[in-house]
């Protein structure tokens, strides 16, 4: 189903209410716990104002972490840290300053506001915007998912996924388990004097089993979360990651080598949508079109897919991982159409980059943490139902790969090339599943695969909370998916020789 709305947390006065709240929460627990203000962070920005730059702002972050770790059947490890501190940026046409402190001071962030306005001319007097506050969206709860359970309860619920794993199948000779909390809290001051906050709650539960037949030992994971309380992982989602965690590796116990050659590609639906996170998601961001190192760079209008292929990069979609009530710039997150029925009709952007490329921020202006520059980044990525049955498209390939799982990829965004290894997939001849094979890579180019797309699934799925994407030594967290789809030329599997 295609995600076209924001959510329905609660009526409109609920939600409004709630952002209220928030900005409120954030106010009280980040800037008067340290003896900010509003007021103070605008007349900080005021130091940087009176130079020639096009915009800046000031970035406050406190973030509390904590994990737990599960290995032959005890709780090995558990950690809880914060960490807090200011990023102070300034734009100047192309050029970026940018300075940061691990302190929540006005001491500190009035020096960094001194060290990035060098960037401008020098100016006059700069007047002090009066803040004004901008809620966003209630995309997600605010919540603190950290204290959702006791430290007792935590060590239970990862005991448990032991506990079932070694019970699904007497093969399962080790188990292990994760658990991370985090409760993330923003404030944005901008020059043009909008200022915006916002409360980020994320859970993650991940489970890894090894299977042991004779002398062979094969792995499988599973796994999942997003911006919502402990109270998720639920005893039936706990058993459900850890009945697909053995089932992949007790498939993969079964597995052959897999062949080699360019050959027909059936996808899967949901986290192989990483393929196109990867092959074709960061060329649709803006920088690289900005500075025309993407292979879609100039192509807005032109025919980049097969007819049916819509591709969608959606940061509203309620509690998903790769959601945000705000960009990591003040601004609503939202649907962005990049690619539909194949044409290319638009980009990701940050305030930067739209801005130099004469449009306006679709809210993917995203950044590791205060320590780091936003960058147009993708946030829930994924390809829109067509109009075919799963079943339907395995049935119609002679031979094949089907390819249900992917692990780790790598992608060239000047080229568009990429390589995925595929952590479950099946050989299949006469339109039936023959057996699994193992050690199977997918090579392709994205921009290339697209246009061989023949068959689109109606079974569009996101992942279940995994993701995680990395660029330019920054990582965030991120949501993929697509439905199933059939993939006629243009992806190589590499194995052994057919």
């Amino acid at each position: 189903m295609p995600y076209n709305q924001a959510p329905s947390l609660s009526s409109p006065e609920g939600r409004l209410k709630t952002m209220h709240l928030t900005y409120a929460t954030v106010q009280r627990d980040l800037l008067e716990a340290n003896h900010l203000s509003p007021e103070l962070l605008a007349k900080s920005l005021s130091i940087i104002g009176a130079h020639h730059v096009d915009y800046a702002d000031i970035y406050c972050q406190r973030t509390a972490f904590e994990s737990w770790h599960l290995e032959e059947g005890i709780v090995k490890s558990g950690s809880f840290q914060i960490d807090q501190g200011v990023g102070v940026r300034a734009v100047s046409g192309e050029k970026t300053a940018f300075a940061y402190a691990d302190s929540l001071c006005i001491d500190s962030i009035n020096r960094s506001a001194q060290a990035v306005r060098v960037i401008g001319a020098a100016g006059g007097e700069a007047s002090v915007k009066v803040p004004s506050a901008a809620y966003g969206k209630s995309v997600h709860a605010v919540l603190n998912p950290i204290i959702g359970l006791d430290s007792a309860a935590k060590v239970a619920l990862l005991n448990k996924v032991e506990t079932l794993a070694k019970a699904a199948d007497p093969r399962i000779v080790q188990v292990m388990a994760g658990l991370t909390c985090e409760y993330d809290m923003i404030y944005i001051a901008r020059l043009d004097g909008r200022h915006a906050a916002d409360i980020r709650p994320m859970v993650r539960l991940n489970v890894t089993v090894i299977a042991k037949q004779g002398d062979r030992r094969e792995q499988g994971s599973a796994g999942g979360g997003g911006r919502y309380d402990l109270a998720y992982f639920d005893e039936t989602l706990v058993r459900q990651f850890v009945d697909s965690a053995v089932k992949q590796a007790l498939i993969n116990l079964e597995s052959r080598p897999a062949p080699a050659g360019e050959m027909t590609v059936v996808l899967g639906n949901g986290w192989p949508g990483v393929l196109l996170h990867e092959a074709v998601g960061h060329g649709l961001e803006g920088d690289f079109n900005r500075k025309e190192t993407s292979v879609f760079s100039g192509r807005i209008g032109e025919r980049v897919a097969a007819k049916g292929v819509t591709v969608v990069d959606q940061g509203d979609i309620a509690d998903r991982r790769g959601s945000l009530n705000i960009d990591d710039e003040g601004n609503e997150t939202r649907r962005t159409v990049l690619i539909e029925d194949g044409i290319l009709v638009g980009y990701m952007q940050d305030e930067t980059n739209a801005r130099l490329m004469g449009t306006q921020s679709t809210g993917n202006g995203r950044r590791e943490s205060y320590a780091s520059a936003p960058m147009p980044r993708m946030t829930n990525t994924f390809m829109e139902n067509g109009g075919y049955e799963p079943d339907e498209i395995i049935a119609s390939i002679d031979k094949g790969i089907y390819a249900v799982n992917f692990g780790g990829g790598q992608v060239d965004i000047t080229s568009g090339k990429f390589v995925f290894s595929a952590s479950e997939a099946w050989w299949v001849e006469g339109g039936k599943l023959q057996y699994p094979v193992k050690g199977a890579t997918i090579i392709g180019n994205g921009p290339e695969v697209l246009k061989h797309v023949s068959m689109i699934g109606n079974d569009t799925a996101l992942d279940s909370g995994v993701g995680v994407c990395g660029k330019d030594g920054q990582s965030v967290p991120v949501g993929v998916g697509q439905p199933t789809l059939r993939i006629d030329a243009g992806l190589t599997v590499g194995g052994s020789e057919i």
